[in-house]
């Protein structure tokens, strides 16, 4: 028999309009409708969670919450035939984390159509230090690849490269044989992203023009872009004619400062990735790939795990812009 409680991370706000979040015991009746009631076992953090947990407007839909846009564990309970328990599953996205408690606590309760069985090839574990951020990457090159990218290409930027999001990318894109370069403000990760395949670095200040310039030399075939911005508008008027532009993060800005020349004497193609509510058939293939030929060889290098106790710091860390690489969140650790 399943516990009746369960530990979780949980966000509130104060009457005063404070935002504080600390681990708690709630109860496994509390937690909202639905077909499965999932055992998670692994979760992961995003730049999402880290803005649901400091109470960033827009992100969360109420308080208190339990965020955690990720979650992979085993079914305790099934409403429904296709699931019986025991049964592995992965939830991405929806509105995991955001409207309903996630994956920052020791169980969940979704949509049997929120689940995904993992694919032959990837553990439970791996699934989440890929999450929400490498299936964002792998379907940001998928997008790209569609409008032509091949890996005989100019140069693909992925801006942003030390983050969860941007370390997928530079792995995937040089996995698949681009010609790599990685953009990151963290000067002492070098060494990081050239493990990672990066066949260049460049610093923040070098993807940054404030020229005011609406076109600048064209030097990228593709961009995956982490960080929206004027780093983002100087990657597009950098673009070659023809090229695309995969914007799928606002770290630094959502604002883009830009003028529409990029696009209309160059052809530039400005593609939003969201990877949220991915119809199901693409994100069905895009997680084969990731378990198959795209899978990156060693997975554990880009993560560090850690408990529910030790996530404060995590969220705290990531909101600094300090975190490299990806955190793996294991809600059963004590």
């Amino acid at each position: 028999m399943e516990p009746r409680s369960f530990s979780a991370l949980v966000v509130s706000r104060g009457a005063d309009g404070a935002f504080t979040r600390k681990v708690s015991r709630q109860s496994v009746s509390e937690l909202p409708p639905g077909d499965l009631l999932v055992r998670v076992l692994y979760s992961s953090l995003n730049f999402k969670d880290a803005l649901a947990a400091a109470g960033r407007r827009g992100v969360a839909r109420r308080y208190p919450l339990t965020p955690g846009i990720d979650a992979a564990g085993v079914v305790a309970e099934s409403a429904v035939p296709a699931y019986t328990p025991g049964d592995s599953v992965i939830v991405c996205g929806r509105d995991l984390g955001t409207g309903v408690p996630g994956g920052f606590g020791q169980y969940v309760r979704v949509p049997a159509e929120w689940a995904l069985r993992p694919p032959s090839g990837l553990t439970l574990r791996e699934s989440m230090i890929i999450g929400t951020a490498g299936f964002t990457a792998a379907l940001s090159v998928r997008t790209l690849q569609e409008q032509g990218l091949s890996p005989g290409s100019a140069e693909v930027l992925v801006t942003g490269a030390t983050g969860g999001v941007g370390c997928f990318a530079v792995a995937l894109l040089s996995k698949l044989g681009y010609q790599v370069v990685a953009g990151t403000g963290k000067a002492d990760q070098r060494d990081f992203l050239a493990s990672l395949g990066a066949r260049d670095v460049l610093l923040r200040a070098e993807l940054d023009d404030t020229s005011g310039k609406a076109l600048l030399s064209q030097r990228w075939s593709a961009v995956i872009d982490t960080v929206g911005g004027n780093i983002l508008s100087t990657a597009i008027r950098s673009t070659v004619y023809g090229g695309s532009v995969a914007a799928c993060g606002n770290a630094a800005s959502p604002e883009l400062p830009l003028s529409v020349f990029p696009f209309i004497l160059r052809g530039v193609r400005l593609l939003g990735i969201e990877s949220g509510r991915c119809p199901d058939q693409l994100r069905q293939e895009i997680w084969g790939s990731l378990a198959g030929p795209w899978k990156p060889q060693d997975l554990d290098s880009m993560a560090r795990e850690c408990s529910l106790a030790d996530l404060n710091d995590w969220i705290d860390t990531m909101l600094q812009g300090r975190v490299t690489g990806r955190i793996l969140v294991n809600p059963q650790r004590s």
